[in-house]
């Protein structure tokens, strides 16, 4: 005898609807893991045999017919408004699709132009004096110790 014919039964004999064959008895009596499911099964369906079910309300029916005549009575839905909300769908995928397109066929670079781009400005322009004071920065960040450094010598100096 197989286990897995075993347990398609065990439900049915747990609940006391069948009895198992002698082939099946003669099973559980050398599988111990069969005869401890099916202890298991028959503890659960008793403890459901000593469950009983709450009371419903007793004005449940008469809420529930208040409720369903609320339903019945209230506007039903337009067409307009099962219409909008895929129309606006729609629209949304349209514009996104074009957003897509403009970005692909225009380059879709998003990193910053290149610094070459304002090489052809001239001496003594905005963009130049910038740069150079980009590229000194180390540079003029150092003057300010030169200052301290001549405000202790000054403070040595005269006491």
């Amino acid at each position: 005898m197989n286990c897995e014919k075993i347990h398609e039964r065990m439900p049915d004999v747990a609940s006391g609807l069948s009895e198992f064959t002698a082939e099946e008895s003669q099973h559980l009596a050398s599988c111990k893991g069969c005869a401890e499911q099916l202890a298991a099964m028959r503890a659960t369906m008793a403890l459901l045999d000593e469950w009983h079910t709450p009371e419903p309300s007793p004005y449940f029916d008469v809420r529930l017919q208040a409720r369903l005549r609320e339903e019945m009575a209230r506007p039903q839905a337009s067409w307009l408004q099962w219409f909008r909300r895929p129309v606006l769908a729609a629209a949304l995928t349209v514009l996104m699709g074009i957003g897509v397109g403009l970005f692909v066929t225009r380059g879709g670079s998003l990193q910053q132009p290149a610094e070459d781009t304002y090489a052809d400005a001239g001496p003594g322009s905005a963009v130049n004096d910038l740069k150079a004071l980009d590229a000194d920065h180390d540079m003029y960040s150092d003057f300010e110790l030169l200052d301290d450094l001549e405000l202790q010598q000054d403070v040595t100096a005269n006491p």
